[in-house]
């Protein structure tokens, strides 16, 4: 089925949603069951081991640190300092916080020392424990490709928001300053980021950036991006490591058309697959791919895809798979406005990667409790919107440790007495109504994005004095 009437919020094709019960009462605790049973002491204690270098153990460990982004991200207090006061407050009023008797400045010293693939490699150690329980529940619609690829990953990058909080080296620069950029590598299925790349140079160029990143991916993966990839350089690097692309045809190609492979056209509708020859032969050989050219009342679409085999991926089905290209951009939206991504609490590099590796392990277990929940409730996971729930898993997580550490004082102070707990199920922040989480469909009027002057303007930590010197120093990849 060709897309005719997508939702800009869920993606889910007209007619595919399933039947809602909006008075459905929904749990909401699980969501902080996935993330204490996956990110635990062992888990960062195994990680630390393998991956440090100078880096020390004290009262701030590598658990703690990472236990107190995780706790930021849930959470969001105003400031680091506020943060920094729970994990103070005697046996802490909830379990996110970790308990850490030690001065502000330990912690800032202790994690401008921590290098961001330190907690890369967390964030992959993460993902590979949580990857059994991630069941391919999203864009159901699409499954039949499921046995088709081993994967279908979109990639992505994007730029940080611009420093609030200055470092000395940033204190004469009147140009905003980015901290860094992003790539990430999202599964379709799942839902889920399976690769996220941090660089505090964001200046650093994007297509070498997912390049580099391709030796993760699986043989038989299907990776999906805009017209940014289609390149040579990399139909070549992909047909090298038996991954197929599906990506926007870029203008600035070479095209010779050598056969018509299918064609049908009506009256004001058009799709036609061509096998093509890209390039011109200097400094990159060519390469044949397949092009699929879609035109239906004014829309028109251009893809260049290395799976020649039209049984493997029908041109329909690609027109329909690159729509949903979207779901890339609605994960940086939840990283970025949902789970707070766009304030940044401090300006160092190494504090900022750190911010960003917890959002995600966050996200991913936001996303797998998505999923549960919309398998408990028998719709699609699409059909609830993150802007609601997440924000709803985030107090029922906070609420219910502060509630578990309740227990765990009442019986303290009543040694050898039998306490009856009450069920923390019942509490009213533990569950909600269906319909406070389902996503609204949009009317077909949409609201011009508004050209901001700053975004031309800004500068990375490359382009200022003494900036090179820093990332220099932290050895990121």
């Amino acid at each position: 089925m060709l897309p005719t009437n997508h939702d800009a919020l869920s993606a889910i094709p007209s007619g595919k949603e399933r039947r809602v019960r909006p008075e459905l009462r929904i749990s909401l605790y699980g969501m902080i069951d996935v993330l204490l049973k996956h990110l635990t002491r062992s888990l960062c204690e195994t990680v630390f081991e393998q991956h440090r270098d100078t880096e020390r153990e004290r009262k701030w460990t590598f658990f703690a640190v990472a236990q107190f982004w995780t706790a930021m991200i849930i959470r969001h207090p105003a400031a680091i300092q506020h943060g920094l006061d729970e994990t103070r407050k005697g046996r802490s009023r909830d379990k996110l916080w970790p308990r850490v008797m030690a001065v502000a400045q330990a912690f800032f010293e202790k994690c401008q020392s921590l290098r961001p693939h330190l907690f890369q490699a967390l964030y992959d150690a993460f993902t590979l424990s949580i990857l059994p329980k991630a069941a391919p529940a999203y864009a159901s619609w699409m499954k039949p490709l499921q046995k088709r690829f081993a994967d279908v990953i979109i990639v992505d990058g994007s730029r940080l928001d611009a420093i609030v909080h200055r470092l000395k080296l940033l204190r004469n620069e009147s140009s905003p300053v980015l901290p860094g950029c992003v790539s990430v590598f999202y599964d379709l299925f799942r839902g889920i980021t399976r690769q996220v790349w941090f660089y505090p140079n964001a200046a650093e160029p994007e297509l070498p950036r997912a390049q580099s990143a391709l030796e993760r991916l699986g043989k038989g993966t299907l990776l999906l991006g805009d017209r940014l990839y289609a390149s040579i350089q990399y139909f070549h690097e992909l047909a090298r490591r038996e991954i197929f692309g599906l990506f926007r045809l870029n203008g600035h190609l070479k095209i010779k058309r050598l056969a018509v492979m299918n064609r049908r056209a009506g009256s004001r509708t058009l799709l036609e697959e061509i096998l093509v020859d890209v390039g011109c032969g200097v400094g990159q050989p060519k390469i044949q791919l397949r092009l699929i050219r879609y035109r239906n009342h004014g829309l028109q679409l251009d893809l260049l895809t290395n799976v020649m085999d039209s049984t493997q991926l029908s041109a329909e089905e690609a027109i329909s798979l690159y729509g949903l290209r979207w779901s890339i951009e609605r994960m940086f939206f939840d990283l970025k406005e949902v789970l707070n991504l766009h304030c940044l609490y401090a300006s160092h590099p190494n504090l900022v990667a750190q911010q960003i590796y917890a959002a995600a392990i966050v996200h991913t277990a936001f996303r797998v409790a998505q999923a549960d929940i919309a398998a408990k409730a028998k719709v699609l996971p699409e059909q609830l919107s993150p802007a609601k729930l997440f924000p709803k898993l985030a107090q029922a997580a906070s609420d219910y440790c502060a509630l578990q550490w309740s227990a765990i004082e009442t019986r303290a102070l009543n040694p050898g007495v039998k306490i009856k707990i009450p069920d923390f199920h019942r509490y009213s922040t533990m569950y909600t109504w269906l319909r406070t989480l389902l996503v609204q469909r949009r009317n077909s009027r949409r609201r011009a994005k508004k050209f901001v002057p700053d975004r031309k303007s800004w500068k990375s930590f490359a382009h200022v004095r003494g900036g090179k010197a820093l990332l220099k120093s932290l050895s990121v990849h």
